[in-house]
């Protein structure tokens, strides 16, 4: 899924990534912002985006499994964590880009353009 530009109540360089209702708990959902592969996951009632892309492997992470805040990279095992993209352990040892993330009623609303 491609998004453009701005969003009806989105601040300065947010857009739009998908409506919050798509979101199932713990289950990674891919989208494309501005050309930046994200993976949008709610879990533990808060929702995250996270560059999903494994830093050690370049595959998507939105493939993997997510339990206790971190998303698991299917291929190797690496696990970041959803708050701040640091690798729990090997192989992985580079953090992956974690990205704000905003609400207004249905849609979520990520800034690819601002790290977190």
């Amino acid at each position: 899924m491609t998004v453009e530009e701005g969003a009806p109540g989105a601040a300065a360089g947010f857009v739009r990534a998908c409506a919050l209702s798509e979101l199932e708990d713990d289950t990674p959902h891919r989208v494309e912002l501005g050309g930046v592969p994200v993976s949008v996951v709610r879990t533990g009632g808060e929702v995250f985006a996270i560059n999903d892309v494994c830093s050690h492997a370049n595959v998507s992470l939105s493939e993997g499994e997510v339990e206790d805040c971190q998303i698991e990279c299917w291929l190797h095992g690496s696990s970041f964590d959803l708050r701040t993209g640091k690798p729990s352990g090997l192989p992985a040892t580079r953090p992956v880009p974690v990205y704000p993330v905003q609400i207004v009623g249905d849609d979520v609303l990520v800034s690819v353009t601002q790290e977190s």
